[in-house]
């Protein structure tokens, strides 16, 4: 009897505490949707809310509205100004068209060099400058009030080609360093100089601001001489981080870039054989240059009916091959960005002019990622090349597409700079 009155009480406890347990589980459930009610009904009164403050505003139409929106814009002129100006003169003015050379004749990005030694690929003219670094990037710093430095060549007096590409970059860290960053580039023909570009503005000094004086292909006397608009130059700077500058000289077509915005356009000067950079003043930290690449080939000479060899004609007459980082890729892919199409039309246009000519199309990457993945999708981004080129008109014929991987890197790939140049398309002839 005792035992059948235990089991009893055990039987009750149980369905006790089940029914509690099935309690609290309903009580949970009814919180949860009581919780996603009261979301999903405060999302329904913003969205109501939201429309219908649109409607009124689209249908109203009436003079408050419009000036309240006036008044919104002119609490953020600056931000505008500075999202739309830049642009705008852009697409105004055809600036876009800088094409680095094909063959590199001299580049220093300062990575494998020593902080606080002379950099060693460099010779110094006057004052003193020594290896720095800003933002994780090193460059050639200027370590006194004024210093002149140029690149060591075999030929200190004479390597600048008829048609050259320099590029160099700048950092500036705040609005006042634009106007205190003294940076002079003199081009010399032997020991004659020709003429130089001079970038600062000093207020009040009307005389030592933003000019250039350069010859003109004419005697020694005909020089070409105009001030940069300043305002102007101030909107291509980015503040906080490096700035992008370069020139492209054709037989005699001078071209001067900044971030990508072409500043100066002169159509007939002297061809220099030389060049030196200038740093003076020393209010503004940051003085010196980084990452300088002189390459040969560039802007294609404008004339109505040009006979000059194209880009690709010329490395391939040059090297035998045509090396570009212009046929760009969707990361960890092997599908062609449209901007690369440009590229690829110069080579399908070299093609179809020489039909004979056989190419193999290596793809090349870095070294980020195992050989595993790096391998198979070079291979699959030089089959890519190949029939873009196909589709062109190119005879399929006359390409093969080969994978190098990472194997064949032609720069350090522990710099972001250096990856970039080892993601890279070559042509080469067979």
């Amino acid at each position: 009897m005792k035992r059948i009155l235990f089991l009893l009480m055990v039987m009750v406890a149980f369905a006790a505490t089940a029914d509690a347990q099935g309690f609290l589980k309903r009580l949970k459930d009814r919180a949860i949707n009581s919780a996603e009610n009261a979301v999903s009904n405060k999302v329904d009164s913003k969205v109501n809310k939201e429309t219908n403050k649109a409607m009124d505003e689209v249908l109203d139409g009436d003079e408050s509205s419009k000036s309240s929106k006036k008044s919104k814009k002119s609490k953020n002129d600056e931000a505008d100004e500075a999202e739309d100006d830049t642009p705008d003169a852009v697409a105004q003015n055809q600036k876009s068209d800088f094409v680095r050379g094909s063959v590199i004749l001299f580049e220093d990005d300062f990575a494998n060099e020593q902080m606080g030694e002379f950099p060693s690929k460099w010779d110094i003219n006057h004052g003193s400058v020594e290896t720095a670094s800003v933002n994780g990037k090193k460059y050639l710093n200027s370590t006194s009030p004024r210093a002149e430095f140029t690149p060591l060549m075999e030929n200190m007096m004479s390597y600048l080609p008829e048609v050259f590409t320099l590029e160099w970059d700048v950092f500036y860290c705040k609005p006042g360093d634009i106007d205190q960053s003294a940076l002079q580039i003199t081009f010399y023909s032997g020991k004659d100089e020709l003429g130089y570009i001079y970038l600062m503005y000093r207020p009040g000094s009307p005389d030592s601001y933003g000019n250039y004086a350069l010859r003109k292909g004419g005697g020694s006397g005909d020089n070409v001489n105009a001030s940069i608009d300043w305002d102007n130059i101030k909107k291509y700077i980015r503040l906080g981080q490096w700035n992008h500058f370069a020139i492209s000289f054709n037989k005699r077509a001078f071209k001067y870039y900044i971030n990508g915005n072409r500043v100066i356009n002169l159509p007939n000067v002297a061809a220099p054989s030389r060049f030196e950079f200038m740093t003076e003043y020393g209010e503004y930290p940051y003085r010196g240059v980084g990452h300088v690449i002189l390459a040969k080939g560039g802007v294609e000479l404008y004339q109505r009916q040009t006979t000059d060899l194209s880009a690709v004609e010329k490395a391939i007459a040059e090297t035998g091959k045509f090396v570009t980082n212009n046929i760009l890729f969707e990361t960890g892919k092997a599908t062609l960005k449209p901007e690369s199409m440009d590229e690829i039309q110069k080579v399908a246009d070299y093609m179809k002019k020489n039909p004979s000519v056989r190419f193999e199309v290596q793809g090349h990457t870095d070294n980020q990622g195992s050989d595993k993945i790096n391998d198979p999708l070079s291979q699959q981004r030089a089959e890519a090349v190949v029939k873009a080129l196909e589709g062109m008109g190119v005879d399929g014929f006359n390409l093969r597409a080969v994978g190098k991987g990472a194997h064949e890197p032609v720069a350090d790939n522990n710099s972001e700079a250096g990856r970039a140049k080892n993601r890279r398309v070559e042509f080469i002839k067979k």
